[in-house]
């Protein structure tokens, strides 16, 4: 983790491959917007942010249809072989510098590419002779990192991409890190394998495959608007019956976010936040854990909006901290995905979830204090 925060966020070479990077990943978003504006027309125009006096990014008709676009370009990647030679490269280098094993290091690197969802179904073929402690390192690595559709919902927020993407390469080690602190390997692998497949039946062409791509795209967009959507209202009504309460006393002015904020701020002080964004940095991480990224990061989005709001710091801190499926929620999505390729080993897969979640929180606290100290150092 901290050698690829230092090379990524401090030695001026590392800088400047992620910010090219992050410039790359920019333009091919901005490719979005010509099938968002087929659609939607001028509501994904410049124009909109005129009329309505810079107010006008419309969640669905940004961030939404970037994830469709994104998961069709990725599975056209997949199919052309691209995806599979990276997870390979970057496999094999993770393999040998963690001495672990390679189905371990093939999932982990898997998931800077996939979302814990989709972690099951690669590993279904091997499920049967993972141990305790591979079936651990899997199930905690999914939780420590977030999928590539995702991340472009997240860049579209305005979330700096190079601090995505280095986020993403430390969950890596991070993640694995912690499910070896938690739950220490005892046992050796009982997996080998040759040919790595992505999916149970590979699309017959780069049509097919775009296609396919598209419609998982629009699944996971229905899903975030759904779950979002939810929440969101979900927060309101429960921040509505706090501050009436608290009213009752004197604060009428608590919420759910102020609560948080307030637990969480002697933490994110020791990260190395400024105690006077602190109590922001707190209620973030806690609607983090509590809810999930995408709320944190929807209601982080402001604050990225208006330079000078946030010191590069404390920026760099929130996203990094952020930038995982570690929740409560994800508990229940993790045992249900791998449950459901492997009945026999639900009970288990049910015991390890806490501990997951404590893993892949663990490693995102720590991946946001290595960048915090290396964002100082720049």
């Amino acid at each position: 983790q901290v050698v690829i925060g230092g090379i990524m966020l401090w030695l001026p070479p590392g800088r400047w491959v992620a910010e090219k990077v992050a410039f790359g990943v920019h333009k091919v978003m901005a490719y979005s917007d010509a099938g968002s504006a087929f659609i939607f027309g001028s509501l994904v125009g410049p124009k909109m942010d005129t009329l309505f006096d810079g107010a006008g990014f419309i969640f669905g008709f940004r961030v939404l249809p970037a994830i469709i676009f994104v998961t069709a370009l990725v599975s056209i990647l997949y199919y052309i072989g691209v995806m599979g030679i990276l997870i390979r490269i970057l496999g094999g280098i993770f393999q040998k510098a963690l001495n672990i094993s390679k189905i371990e290091s093939f999932v982990a690197v898997t998931t800077i590419f996939l979302g814990q969802n989709e972690i099951p179904a690669i590993v279904k073929p091997f499920i049967d002779r993972l141990n305790r402690n591979e079936l651990f390192t899997a199930i905690c690595s999914g939780m420590a990192s977030i999928a590539g559709s995702t991340m472009i919902g997240y860049a579209a927020l305005g979330v700096p991409v190079e601090y995505l993407l280095a986020a993403s390469l430390m969950a890596i080690p991070g993640g694995i890190l912690f499910a070896r602190l938690l739950s220490p390997a005892t046992e050796s692998s009982q997996v080998s394998f040759n040919n790595i497949s992505f999916t149970e039946t590979p699309p017959k062409s780069i049509i097919e495959a775009a296609a396919t791509g598209a419609m998982t795209g629009l699944k996971i967009a229905a899903g975030v608007a759904t779950v979002v959507m939810a929440f969101v209202a979900i927060i309101a009504l429960i921040n509505g019956i706090i501050g009436g309460v608290g009213g009752w006393f004197g604060f009428e002015h608590a919420s759910l976010e102020s609560i948080l904020g307030y637990l969480l701020a002697p933490l994110a002080w020791v990260m190395g936040v400024d105690w006077s964004d602190a109590n922001l940095a707190g209620s973030l991480i806690g609607q983090k854990l509590a809810i999930n990224e995408f709320v944190a990061y929807l209601n982080f989005s402001p604050y990225l909006q208006t330079a000078g709001t946030l010191d590069a710091k404390t920026v760099a801190i929130i996203s990094f901290a952020l930038c995982g499926f570690a929740n409560f929620g994800s508990i229940g999505v993790v045992v249900g995905a791998f449950s459901a390729v492997a009945p026999h080993r639900a009970p288990e897969i049910a015991q390890l979830g806490l501990r997951a979640l404590a893993a892949a929180t663990l490693s995102n606290l720590m991946s946001a204090t290595i960048a915090g100290f290396f964002i100082g150092l720049a």
